[in-house]
């Protein structure tokens, strides 16, 4: 509250503030070296910061100060006098009408900005605490100024082969991205429960990338399939391989084969088979986690900074390791980041029929 308090404050005593240097300079300056019309400043000033009303009340405070010069300088009634005035006023309501060309585009914005947040929370749906013995966290960050929207996507599904999920990255940014990210995983969704292998899946999903996408468009996915034995199966298709994280702290990246074309280029990966153990955690994350630059160009180093993933609440694993990111990069990230952490908890690993 204090802070749009404070908002609302500097909106208007900004431009008094300029207005009132203005004046100042003006009566001290010679009257032959007076400049036309400088007051307007005030004006525009204001309706860049803030509402048409309060650009009006500055416009008219404006052309008040320039009627009242005339004390100071002596020249009531002169044809100076009277420009200074309709220079004034003019620029004044010119001002009036430029605040409400802005704030109508503000809320244009505002408005579309809450539909492409919409679209993406609805593309990404809510994250399972835990399915059977494995808990599970995401988090996702957009590059996208004042949205949340963005081509990164992740799903967890269970399904009659085990609990099956994918992490990509759709080529480029906004909503032509989002939409893609959405037709993939909705075939997703429905490949991960009819299809007998992860490697079906894959073909699955890169015919309808294919189908769909344009001709320089593709989209790297990494799928992962978790076993009756809490092993893993992976398939990496031109995505960054998982972070494994034991229970003693070490941690590596995963091998997940020779590398492959991503969907939408016909890839044949090769599945690969990692073991976890009871308290290990993997982290599935996209490239706007490791190719986060400083202002030296230094990319995070995300298996020095992995220390954070052994924090005991898997949500705030992923917190800390994205302010470790914030903090490299300078408070604005660059790129899209998602992240799904997986851990093999205590419990059961139950198969549904």
């Amino acid at each position: 509250m204090v802070d749009r308090q404070w908002v609302r404050a500097h909106e208007v005593l900004i431009p008094f503030g300029v207005l009132g240097l203005l004046v100042m300079v003006d009566a001290l300056l010679p009257p032959t070296l007076l400049v036309t019309g400088t007051f307007a400043i005030a004006a525009i000033v204001a309706s860049a910061l803030t509402t048409p009303i309060r650009t009006a009340i500055v416009a008219i405070a404006a052309a008040v100060m320039a009627g009242v010069s005339a004390v100071w300088n002596d020249n009531l009634g002169s044809v100076n006098w009277w420009l200074r005035v309709s220079i004034v006023v003019v620029v004044g309501v010119f001002s009036v009408l430029l605040a409400k060309v802005r704030e109508r585009r503000a809320r244009e914005l505002q408005h579309m900005t809450a539909i492409a947040e919409a679209a993406q929370r609805a593309l990404l749906r809510a994250m399972p605490a835990s399915i059977g013995s494995l808990g599970f966290a995401a988090r996702y960050v957009s590059a996208t100024e004042e949205a949340l929207v963005g081509g990164d996507l992740y799903e967890v599904a269970e399904t009659p082969n085990g609990v099956r999920l994918v992490v990509g990255d759709v080529r480029g940014k906004g909503l032509d991205a989002v939409q893609l990210a959405s037709t993939v995983l909705a075939a997703f969704r429905r490949a991960a429960r009819l299809e007998s292998s992860l490697t079906a899946v894959a073909a699955d999903l890169d015919d309808v990338v294919t189908a769909v996408a344009g001709d320089e468009d593709f989209v790297t996915v990494v799928l992962a399939e978790f076993n009756e034995d809490l092993s893993v199966t992976l398939l990496n298709c031109g995505h960054h391989p998982p972070l494994l994280v034991a229970e003693d702290r070490s941690r590596h990246l995963v091998d997940t084969g020779t590398p492959e074309p991503p969907l939408g280029l016909h890839p044949e990966p090769t599945p690969t088979t990692c073991q976890l153990t009871r308290g290990s955690r993997l982290l599935f994350y996209t490239d706007g986690l490791v190719e986060s630059r400083n202002g030296d160009g230094t990319f995070f180093a995300l298996e020095e900074s992995a220390d954070t993933l052994s924090t005991e609440d898997l949500g705030t694993a992923l917190d800390d390791l994205l302010g470790q990111v914030v903090d490299h990069v300078g408070k604005r990230v660059n790129d899209d980041v998602a992240l799904l952490l997986v851990e093999r908890q205590d419990g059961e690993h139950r198969r549904i029929a």
